[in-house]
């Protein structure tokens, strides 16, 4: 299944966005999953996942500020970003997990202007 993100871009630092990753049915309501992201020389980190059944995680700096949804009628993902700081500048990858393997899209970049 191709995942395909959007929503990313250019954003004053305090100000917000709304990623979208399109998949499919099928894939949003077997597998868990999430978005991750990656800022300029450092790894890949998790920023938050949903279960089939709902059920959300989020990494410490998401944590009141991001929320994961799912639209299935639609069968998007979305990543409610709020309070961006010029620290949440980077890509931010769609992902699924089988439990084998880890599906990722190309990204979409997000960039905070302090």
């Amino acid at each position: 299944v191709q995942l395909v993100e959007s929503g990313g871009g250019l954003v004053q630092t305090g100000g917000s966005l709304n990623l979208a990753c399109v998949a499919d049915a099928n894939t949003l309501g077997r597998y868990v999953m999430g978005w991750s992201r990656q800022r300029p020389g450092k790894q890949r980190e998790m920023v938050a996942s949903i279960t089939p059944g709902s059920r959300t995680t989020y990494a410490d700096f998401a944590k009141g500020r991001f929320v994961i949804y799912r639209d299935n009628d639609k069968a998007i993902l979305h990543l409610q970003m709020n309070r961006l700081g010029p620290e949440d500048t980077a890509m931010y990858y769609c992902y699924y997990n089988t439990g084998i393997d880890n599906y990722w899209g190309e990204g979409t970049q997000v960039t905070v202007s302090s």
